[in-house]
């Protein structure tokens, strides 16, 4: 599951590493959550490399009303080449979310869920594998979605939760996002957990499981042993195929 994901990296920094033309300043952003506009590099057609924001939650072209479809934040790595949902944009959709960081949470005393951040400990950007789809409603308008791709756990997010996002690195990032060239059968190998000593991890204060709150607050290390301050209601859990 990954259903929170920081980016704070500048325009300048996600440009480089994505090799995409210098996008429009955009704010860091510490608490981006479903539903919301989540950044993607994606390679149309093999076409030249862009960075658009598109939903988060998928929507397949072929759903007839999305407000009745369930909202796809993740798709599971291991079946999202069969899954009908999912399959289309594998083959040909597929996509790099730009990514500072991410949130899990584990299950505390009296079985409350606490969060924590989820960071590479160099503290580059990494990029998430997604899947990015078109819908287009009756009047021929186009809403762009995406979907971020799981595996199982490495070390470090295995205490927390049994999945986590896929994680690309930058020397397979031609291979994931050029669908022409590479098909479902040759990028197989990138859906694995990360290197167990690629990230590390901190609890961090439950204003997280707040929407709206969005500041360098939330990702600020709280003692381990320590109850995290103010009490929010859980994320919901939402749509995996």
């Amino acid at each position: 599951m990954c259903g929170r994901v920081v980016l704070l990296a500048p325009r300048e920094e996600v440009a480089r590493l994505f090799a995409v033309p210098v996008a429009e300043p955009f704010p860091p952003r510490y608490n981006i959550a479903p539903t919301q506009p989540i950044a993607i590099v994606r390679a149309d057609g093999g076409g030249p490399r862009r960075l658009d924001l598109v939903r988060w939650g998928l929507v397949p072209g072929w759903v007839k009303d999305p407000s009745s479809f369930s909202l796809l934040i993740n798709a599971r790595a291991e079946t999202a080449a069969e899954k009908p949902a999912f399959r289309g944009a594998m083959r040909h959709r597929r996509c790099l979310v730009p990514a500072s960081g991410f949130y899990e949470w584990r299950k505390g005393p009296g079985g409350k869920r606490l969060p924590y951040y989820i960071r590479p400990r160099d503290g580059r950007l990494i990029a998430l594998a997604g899947l990015a789809e078109e819908w287009i409603d009756a009047d021929g308008g186009i809403h762009d979605s995406g979907a971020i791709l799981t595996t199982a756990a490495n070390a470090t997010v295995a205490p927390l939760h049994d999945r986590m996002p896929v994680i690309v690195p930058p020397e397979a990032f031609e291979r994931w996002l050029d669908v022409l060239r590479y098909d479902v059968r040759d990028v197989v190998d990138l859906l694995a957990p990360a290197p167990d000593d690629l990230l590390e991890a901190y609890p961090v204060s439950t204003r997280v499981n707040t929407a709206r709150d969005d500041d360098p607050g939330l990702i600020a290390p709280l003692n381990a042993d320590h109850e995290p301050p103010a009490e929010g209601p859980a994320p919901p859990q939402l749509g995996l195929l």
